[in-house]
């Protein structure tokens, strides 16, 4: 026999002993309504339910699983009823119960927009998780169909998807990129920022700059309605950022990937386009700061690749301008490590400068600037330049030991490009190294080739 929420309250007055007066008091629904409930005469209402629970003693949503089954005997599923349950199950972290909704309700397609709007709802909460499901079994649904709603679930399903799993997030980005000319033309805008941003973080470069190509030229457009002679009046939707960012950020990209690839002289050329923001008209002091912000990118990159040239003579400016510039510090210090890497210059009184700041990014791995994917990637890289300057200066414990450190992350991160190189610098210079630091880390070294062979399927010599 299918027990019901109804026989479990009945039970419980009975073997409490109490009447259906005293529990109204205690639970603070009407006994009229507890009466008619018992009675099998009245549906039960969350916050009756919630109320109910709590005055049985029993811990917040242990009836819905039966809440659901309840709702599934209806003839059609009443939102009234399954909406606000959704929600609840969203802050109890009760994601079969959302499951079982969801996959309920779809029975009936009518239901996918306000099951899309639910879960636009739960992830501006930070409901991430629960949102997903909704986004995905409506994005199931439609899959058939040319719909922004669609477009609208596979972009928020990517953006949740995003983690510290680079070959998780090449997946999430790869499944949803065919997605985005589907959006709305302003949401576009910040889709092609997030794939470009991913891209970036993984070092795909042709994919970073024709993204970036794809991102100015759309937002040029959409400028020029907006700012134009033939300035569009129905233009009325707002990206996340202003739009100039969408123009200007494509050269901070083509900055950063002709720089990756080693082509300093287009580096600096795409530097240059950014250091004066005074064409942008918005003048707001949202506006105003974000200019700044690219002035201060420009300048910071033109120090940075006369380094990379082997310019050492620019190295004090640089590294003068960008100590108050928190959120550059890290990528410069990379970039600062890497040319003395190339280049065979010292930097220990950089790092000396930098001690405290190193320190603490080692224990709170968090930044505040970029997504969370896009940081770990940037640390791990400059803690591979880091062990790298230490070991061919033979100070091999310190070395070794930030190298295990990138090699355990890479591993974690499925970041198979630096797991090889951390294992080359390994090989490397193990010979060199002391048998003390050898043996401090053994252990560790040995975890992570597991992890690796494990995770990757490739094998690799200890």
């Amino acid at each position: 026999m299918q027990m019901t929420i109804r026989a479990e309250l009945e039970n419980y007055l009975k073997k409490s002993g109490i009447t259906i007066n005293q529990f109204a008091e205690v639970s603070g629904v009407n006994s009229g309504t507890i009466s008619s409930i018992i009675n099998g005469n009245r549906s039960i209402a969350m916050q009756q339910l919630d109320r109910i629970t709590e005055g049985m003693g029993l811990a917040e949503g242990s009836f819905y699983e039966l809440y659901v089954d309840e709702c599934s005997y209806q003839s059609a599923p009443n939102w009234r009823r399954l909406g606000p349950l959704i929600f609840r199950c969203a802050e109890l972290d009760k994601l079969d119960c959302i499951k079982q909704v969801v996959g309920m309700m779809m029975d009936n397609l009518s239901y996918a927009p306000v099951l899309f709007e639910t879960a636009e709802t739960l992830f501006k909460q930070d409901k991430h998780t629960a949102a997903a499901i909704l986004y995905g079994s409506v994005a199931e649904s439609e899959k058939y169909q040319h719909s922004e709603r669609l477009a609208l679930c596979q972009y928020r399903l990517f953006k949740i998807a995003l983690c510290e799993d680079q070959e998780i997030n090449l997946k999430a980005a790869v499944q949803f990129e065919s997605f985005v000319n589907r959006l709305d033309e302003v949401n576009q805008l910040d889709a092609l920022k997030d794939l470009a941003n991913l891209y970036f973080s993984i070092r795909k470069w042709n994919k970073v700059e024709g993204i970036a190509k794809e991102m100015e030229q759309k937002a040029t457009v959409l400028f020029n309605y907006r700012h134009g002679e033939n300035r569009r009046k129905d233009f009325f939707k707002e990206p996340t950022n202003p739009l100039f960012v969408y123009i200007a950020f494509p050269n901070v990209l083509f900055t950063g990937s002709y720089g990756a690839r080693g082509d300093y002289d287009q580096a600096l050329y795409y530097a240059s386009l950014y250091s004066d923001m005074s064409w942008v008209e918005e003048n707001s002091e949202e506006a105003n700061l974000i200019k700044s912000k690219f002035e201060v990118w420009s300048i910071a990159n033109t120090y940075l690749y006369q380094l990379m040239k082997g310019k050492v003579e620019v190295l004090q400016e640089y590294v003068e301008y960008i100590e108050h510039q928190e959120d550059e510090v890290l990528p410069a210090l990379f970039k600062i490590l890497q040319a003395a890497n190339i280049h065979g210059f010292d930097v220990d009184d950089v790092l000396l400068r930098f001690e405290k700041v190193i320190s603490k990014w080692q224990k709170e791995r968090n930044f505040k600037t970029y997504i969370r994917s896009v940081t770990e990637e940037r640390y791990n890289r400059f803690i591979i330049e880091l062990s790298l300057y230490y070991l061919t200066r033979k100070q091999y414990s310190v070395g070794i030991k930030f190298l295990l450190e990138s090699m355990e992350t890479s591993s974690i991160m499925s970041d198979e490009g630096c797991v090889i190189r951390c294992i080359g610098l390994f090989e490397r210079f193990r010979c060199e190294a002391s048998f003390e630091a050898l043996a401090k880390y053994q252990n560790l070294i040995s975890e992570v080739y597991r992890r690796n062979d494990e995770k990757n399927g490739f094998i690799i010599s200890s």
